[in-house]
């Protein structure tokens, strides 16, 4: 496995398709932090002392989108770039029964390229970590704490099994259809439609549920529907314990009523109490990673290869 591991890492970072992504994504999360350090350096009064390098991972001021946000919308295109050739590119060029044929086992092949796509996940987002902190140190004079850094650190986690149940996904649909082209158009439309019309669909089935709310109790309701619906999307998922894990002050996701916040102190949680919120979300994307990978391991483990 260590053989497939390191050819296969050495192929992602050669390949130009994801040299072009690589670079792309990191041109814009370095503007986007970059705009969000000179606001808040502005604004330095209004401003919280204690979480400010977590305000360059969530701030859209100056900018369109935050980091967070745009890494949690075009992260999965790196997942899907990574895997929706891993198996059928083999198969399209005869390789796959040459490479079977040597002393390597069919598990040590598929879980060599995966460990190397999600290892090439970590690295890419590590690095734009590294770069964040970098250059927030420059803007802002004075490096982050060690609250900030743990929750950097798991933020980082976060994204990469994120990034990873699409690595793992477009890896399914590479055994199944065998053909890059189809494989890369399913994975393509099933990003689209977690991403964008997940929303639409969990709205929907909010309004018929509740139709008309007119008391914030009816409100509330509605906003849970729409919320629990919502949550099949792993995009969902990543956004919810992002706008909890780099937004300190927050304690509940989407509508709250005025009831439930009467008697609570506007205190920053801490990290413990973070997490117990967002921990239901983190084993749900992991549970979702092992779930892809084990039924593309069972498929080409039963797979019929020939030259």
């Amino acid at each position: 496995m260590g053989v497939v591991f390191w050819k296969e890492l050495a192929d992602h970072f050669s390949s130009r398709r994801f040299m072009i992504l690589l670079a792309l994504i990191i041109l814009i999360g370095l503007w986007s932090t970059y705009a969000s350090g000179q606001a808040i350096r502005q604004d330095t009064e209004n401003s919280p002392a204690q979480y400010v390098f977590l305000l360059l991972l969530t701030s859209g001021t100056g900018t369109v989108f935050s980091l967070a946000t745009f890494l949690g919308f075009f992260g999965p295109l790196v997942g899907i770039t990574l895997g929706f050739d891993s198996i059928s590119g083999e198969y399209a060029n005869g390789t796959l029964s040459r490479v079977l044929s040597q002393p390597i086992y069919r598990d040590s092949l598929i879980n060599g390229k995966f460990f190397a796509g999600l290892a090439t996940v970590a690295i890419l987002w590590g690095s734009i970590l590294l770069l964040v902190i970098g250059l927030g140190i420059t803007l802002l004079g004075f490096p982050p704490n060690s609250e900030e850094l743990w929750r950097m650190l798991i933020f980082t986690t976060v994204g990469v099994f994120y990034v990873g149940f699409w690595l793992a996904l477009a890896m399914l649909f590479s055994l199944l259809f065998q053909k890059t082209v189809t494989a890369a158009l399913a994975s393509m439309a099933i990003w689209l439609f977690m991403t964008l019309f997940v929303v639409i669909v969990s709205q929907g089935i909010a309004n018929l549920v509740v139709p008309n709310p007119t008391t914030p109790e009816q409100l509330a309701r509605q906003a849970d529907i729409e919320n629990i619906v919502s949550r099949i999307s792993p995009s969902t998922l990543f956004s919810e314990s992002v706008s909890i894990l780099l937004n300190p002050a927050a304690r509940v996701f989407g509508f709250a009523l005025q009831s439930q916040a009467e008697g609570i102190l506007p205190t920053p949680l801490a990290l413990d109490q973070s997490l117990n919120l967002i921990w239901p979300h983190i084993t749900t994307l992991f549970a979702l990673v092992l779930v892809c990978f084990g039924i593309s391991y069972i498929i080409f483990m039963r797979a019929e290869i020939r030259a």
